[in-house]
């Protein structure tokens, strides 16, 4: 059971302050949270390198778009889901993890999230700061940061959605979950078209309560039926967990190409 101190703010040595989450596990899953009601992680203690929740599986269809990123950064650590699953299967992408809680930070080993190496890095740092100075193009940036509130106003500006465009490679790819309830949600999402001049695609997941957005920075590229088979290297079953999250990826698009030709 959680700690009653969980939910609460703690002051970090620089006065800053960071809600600490805490973990819940039963026989066969452990989960982060921040308060009862919802889930910030989930990992499968008999899988605990596979995508447990829908929305990361949606997430991951931005391999449709760009199955080889060189270069690839994630805002938002949580329980690691998708860095340990990007660690796995794209052995040759460079991946950078910045998380602003240094509670969450603190529980990477409990979710068995892989020590930094000369391609891994996690780090405690600003994803606002980060985009807007980042260190290198990126390929892919993927943008999963919520707190105890939900998600972080500074991660949700226009300003931050126009940093992240600028981050990102010609043909670069930012992928982005919205909380689907959220009062501002079509704000938000007229944001990032705004910042991409409309290459945007929308959708929600399984379970209804996320939208994973993909923004392009440039055409948003066509999904070809070669895009669905399992790329080289990647674990084929892995990628068959994958597909009907990337075959609902494929099927907006081809619906969204459809809309704007006719």
């Amino acid at each position: 059971m959680p700690h009653h101190d969980s939910f609460f703010p703690l002051e970090d040595a620089d006065g800053t302050q960071h809600v600490k989450p805490y973990v819940r596990e039963t026989l066969d899953s452990k989960s982060l949270h921040f308060c009862m009601d919802e889930i910030q992680s989930t990992m499968n203690l008999l899988a605990p390198h596979a995508l447990a929740l829908a929305y990361t599986r949606t997430m991951m269809g931005v391999l449709l778009f760009k199955p080889q990123p060189a270069t690839l950064a994630m805002i938002g650590l949580g329980g690691g889901s998708l860095a340990k699953f990007c660690h796995r299967q794209l052995p040759r992408t460079r991946l950078k993890v910045v998380e602003i809680n240094p509670h969450v930070l603190a529980l990477r080993h409990e979710f068995q999230v892989p020590e930094d190496d000369a391609r891994f890095r996690v780090v405690l740092g600003d994803g606002a700061e980060f985009v807007r100075f980042a260190p290198y193009p990126l390929d892919v940036l993927m943008v999963d940061g919520f707190d105890y509130d939900g998600q972080p106003p500074a991660l949700c500006s226009q300003q931050f959605y126009d940093d992240c465009r600028d981050a990102l490679q010609p043909g670069g790819l930012l992928v982005v979950n919205l909380h689907t309830g959220h009062t501002d949600f079509s704000l938000y999402l007229s944001r990032i078209e705004r910042s991409f001049d409309g290459e945007v695609l929308a959708l929600g997941d399984e379970d209804c309560s996320n939208t994973i957005v993909f923004a392009s920075k440039g055409p948003l590229p066509q999904i070809t039926a070669a895009a669905l088979r399992c790329p080289p290297g990647f674990d084929p079953a892995a990628w068959k967990d994958l597909l009907p999250a990337l075959a609902a990826v494929a099927a907006a698009r081809r619906q969204a190409q459809a809309s704007r030709l006719g």
